[in-house]
């Protein structure tokens, strides 16, 4: 074997179409840094990193907003909480934001590609043919036999009768289908999912929730459900920073989830 096919076995240890790097030139996906530096907005960047191809400023306005919105929920959100106790043990700030983002899982920050999968199922079925309503019922019985009773994307322990960001969210959706930037065919789908949800608790409106409405922005600009948590995680790592930095400046060692005073019910013998 040759030194020059060492070479190349070492150098394809890796291969990546995403970046092409050299002393003195940075190119990514083909494109030089100087070039997409001043051009491209950092939601852009990210969709060109991402998925490989530059998105439209009006398509960018719609992905933005979904990341606008899920940035954080509060201390009682799990990711939020684990950063703020991780700020208090002595950690680095990127600690505190791994932290953080590691608790984002099936059941905190997953929703919304369980939504996604379940709006690309109605779909799929509706290109098979069936009406919007058969395809969301079938769609949710199928959906249901997957997960569990609860569906991801609808319902909120907090905000009820709807969560303030998903009727907002929607509207951007509604108009962007209006110009003719998307299709509007999954706000459909989600409208007919909350309304077969509905009918299906006896009434008792079922909200829509961030991950429900994000999902549909997603879906409307054709990522694929598993991403849909890898861009909620982008989104939600501001939050995480926000809260990790102010608790650092608060101050505190070691501040757990419940005050001092207030001690767990002890179980054991």
């Amino acid at each position: 074997m040759t030194d020059s096919n060492d070479e190349k076995i070492v150098r394809d240890w890796w291969q990546t179409s995403i970046i092409n790097m050299k002393p003195g030139q940075i190119e990514f996906r083909g494109q030089s840094i100087q070039n997409l530096i001043g051009n491209l907005s950092f939601t852009q960047m990210i969709w060109f990193m991402v998925m490989g191809s530059e998105l439209p400023s009006e398509k960018a306005a719609l992905f933005e907003a979904a990341l606008v919105a899920g940035v954080d929920h509060g201390p009682q959100a799990p990711s939020i909480a684990a950063s703020r106790m991780a700020s208090t043990c002595g950690v680095g700030l990127n600690n505190a934001m791994a932290t953080g983002l590691n608790m984002l899982g099936d059941v905190h920050g997953g929703a919304g590609e369980q939504c996604a999968e379940l709006y690309y199922m109605i779909a799929a079925m509706m290109d098979e043919g069936k009406a919007l309503q058969q395809a969301t019922e079938l769609g949710l019985d199928e959906w249901c036999k997957k997960y569990g009773k609860i569906v991801s994307g609808f319902g909120h322990r907090f905000h009820k009768p709807e969560d303030p960001r998903a009727p907002r969210l929607l509207g951007l959706v509604k108009d962007a289908a209006d110009k003719g930037v998307v299709s509007g065919r999954f706000a459909d789908i989600a409208i007919a999912v909350r309304a077969e949800l509905t009918a299906r608790k006896n009434g008792r409106a079922i909200a829509m929730n961030i991950d429900g409405s994000t999902a549909v922005i997603f879906c409307e600009l054709g990522v694929p459900a598993p991403l849909s948590r890898g861009f909620f995680c982008l989104s939600r790592s501001v939050g995480i920073l926000a809260h990790s930095w102010e608790q650092m400046q608060q101050g505190g060692r070691n501040k757990g989830p419940m005050p001092p005073k207030y001690l767990p019910t002890y179980t054991g013998e």
